[in-house]
């Protein structure tokens, strides 16, 4: 079995064992919503599928000489819109569901999904310059859902809770730094500048998503899980919330 065979079936396994973990930790909630435990669950549920394509050689095509895998977009345009809804829900977590932000949580996925498709878009370009262009597009939308983040989606869980505001500080600076990754190495990988290989890749694109899915959401759930045990949320008087 190749290198990068394995690599895929590794990270198959891996999300299957965090579905696992997941699905238990919903049997006993502990005042956390089920929908946040059907998110994390559904988030490697989905990146499995299409690393599993991948494993079985599927959802690749070649472009100018270069190999595109585009099951890792179809991955990312679902998988990372549920890790935006996870973030924002806990940053609402004491927000009243009628009280949420529609627009605020549109103009996430939107923006999420634009980047998605224009790193799609770059990939799939034959010129250097027009996968520049598509490159450049999509680190404007990602720019974007930065600034959602840490702007508005911040100053709610500010706003409504001082030890939430903390946790939900720690878990966009993880996100963060694992999502500047992504560009990054896409960036330095085949599809860019060539300072590493294939293989290389794939080693990265399996542990930095591993991280930023399953390792996200363990750390997610498990901060919601302590936190709502002690201030169950329907005990919790949040302070109305205009975003800005």
């Amino acid at each position: 079995m190749e290198t990068q065979t394995l690599l895929y079936w590794l990270y198959v396994a891996l999300m299957v064992g965090g579905t696992l973990l997941f699905w238990s930790w919903s049997r006993n909630p502990k005042n956390v919503p089920q929908y946040e435990y059907s998110i994390a669950m559904l988030i490697p549920i989905w990146s499995a599928l299409a690393y599993m394509g991948m494993a079985m050689g599927q959802g690749k095509t070649e472009v100018a000489g270069q190999i595109t895998h585009y099951a890792r977009y179809l991955d990312w345009v679902v998988s990372t819109p549920l890790l935006l809804l996870a973030l924002a829900f806990t940053a609402m977590f004491y927000t009243p569901k009628q009280e949420r932000s529609i627009t605020l949580l549109f103009g996430l996925v939107a923006a999420d999904v634009v980047m998605i498709v224009c790193g799609l878009l770059a990939d799939l370009s034959e010129n250097s310059t027009a996968r520049l262009t598509w490159f450049l597009c999509g680190v404007g939308a990602f720019v974007a859902v930065l600034y959602l983040l840490w702007g508005p989606v911040r100053r709610i869980a500010i706003n409504s809770d001082a030890e939430l505001g903390t946790i939900y500080g720690k878990l966009l600076g993880f996100l963060t730094i694992l999502w500047v990754a992504y560009p990054t190495i896409w960036a330095l990988g085949p599809s860019g500048l060539e300072v590493f290989d294939q293989t290389i890749e794939t080693v990265l694109f399996v542990v930095v998503p591993f991280l930023s899915k399953v390792g996200f959401s363990i750390m997610d759930l498990s901060y919601l899980r302590d936190l709502a045990s002690r201030k169950p949320p329907q005990h919790h008087k949040a302070p109305i919330m205009v975003p800005a």
